[in-house]
């Protein structure tokens, strides 16, 4: 077995490699964010034996979770492709083809502007324009002054760089009625749908109803293999779809993926107001505790982000030590924010958690700051 560094000879500039932590989080029997670990046979126990194939997208358990996310969101059609981001930059792409406009616009911190590498300029000759500030939501005052005509409006729900907030139900409603008096598609990145959806205490369809297309992920809140659909209009849809052959998404095969998002979603979809309440309760818990910030507070979704006061380097050395001495697995490292003296990490609430009485979350995240 691969030996490890004690936790005190470890600085910032040491980090363990990839092995290294996989080495360290499978000794730990705890695990405090999401579903906890994930192991290949965890993943796949969510294929149901009997689940029919399709080929090339068509037929078995794709056209079968296809039809229950159109239903699911109230929409006319849906189709699956293999990743989000080929997802959205089709969909926006069909939008601004059929307005022959090329303008989209999004909040700063988006996972188009932020994650992708710019893909849909250089793939698709699409123009970003990130509106509002880094640090808030998009509030319609930002969208007020913008005086180009848009090709798509895409908004996230909830902000994940945000720590999960959501913008109030009306303001919300006011910003995609401002991209439709402009004649621009209003689209949903929902990669977090179901948590959204829990956070407004509304149905999905509720929600998919304001947007003319909408963004699902499987993999993330629901703990499902990688994947994800768009629903929207059939003849969208319809596009999307040849846009996921042209960019390669149209995999021979892709039931493994479509089965374990049916078995995953029908699981954990009813939980997430159950995840929603023991997010607040964490919150709640960590109202006093010196050094920990809850952001947003109370949390929007089934998420939220913590504001650490401790060090980069003493973040990791505790973070070690709680899964070697302990075997609770937290978080590898921290994310750095402007202040070196403060660290921010993301608490997605799910099964695992929810194992977890609120003031054990409490207890493990103070031993992170720990001094």
């Amino acid at each position: 077995m691969m030996s490890m560094p004690a936790a005190e000879e470890l600085s910032a500039a040491e980090e363990l490699s990839a092995a290294e932590q996989a080495v360290l989080r499978d000794q730990c029997s705890v695990f405090l964010t999401g579903h906890g670990r994930m192991t290949a046979a965890d993943l796949l126990a969510s294929i149901p034996a009997g689940t029919a194939t399709d080929r090339y997208g068509d037929g078995g358990a794709v056209a079968e979770l296809e039809t229950e996310i159109a239903g699911l969101l109230a929409k006319p059609a849906a189709v699956f492709l293999p990743s989000g981001t080929m997802a959205q930059q089709s969909v926006l792409r069909v939008h601004a083809d059929r307005r022959q406009r090329k303008t989209v616009i999004f909040h700063p911190m988006c996972h188009l502007e932020q994650h992708e590498g710019e893909a849909y300029q250089r793939l698709h000759g699409l123009t970003g324009r990130p509106a509002g500030r880094l640090d808030r939501l998009l509030t319609i005052g930002d969208l007020a002054g913008i005086a180009e005509p848009p090709a798509a409006l895409l908004i996230e729900l909830p902000q994940r760089d945000l720590g999960g907030q959501q913008p109030d139900w009306e303001d919300l409603r006011a910003q995609l009625a401002w991209a439709r008096d402009r004649a621009a598609a209003t689209h949903l990145d929902g990669a977090r749908l179901w948590e959204s959806a829990a956070g407004y205490g509304r149905p999905p369809a509720e929600i998919a109803a304001l947007f003319d297309t909408v963004y699902v992920s499987f993999y993330k809140g629901i703990g499902a293999l990688p994947g994800c659909c768009v629903a929207g209009p059939a003849d969208i849809v319809a596009e999307v779809r040849e846009w996921r052959h042209r960019m390669g998404g149209t995999l021979f095969a892709l039931w493994p993926n479509a089965a374990s998002a049916l078995s995953c979603l029908r699981r954990r979809l009813p939980l997430m107001p159950g995840y929603l309440s023991h997010a607040r309760a964490i919150a709640a818990a960590l109202g006093g505790v010196p050094g920990i910030r809850v952001v947003p507070d109370p949390p929007q979704a089934p998420m939220m982000h913590l504001l650490l006061a401790t060090t980069q380097d003493g973040f990791a050395a505790a973070a070690r030590r709680l899964a070697d001495e302990q075997q609770i697995w937290a978080w590898p490292e921290a994310m750095t924010t402007g202040d070196p003296g403060v660290q921010r990490v993301e608490l997605s609430v799910g099964d695992a958690t929810c194992a977890l009485e609120p003031r054990q979350v409490r207890d493990i995240i103070a031993a992170l700051i720990a001094r």
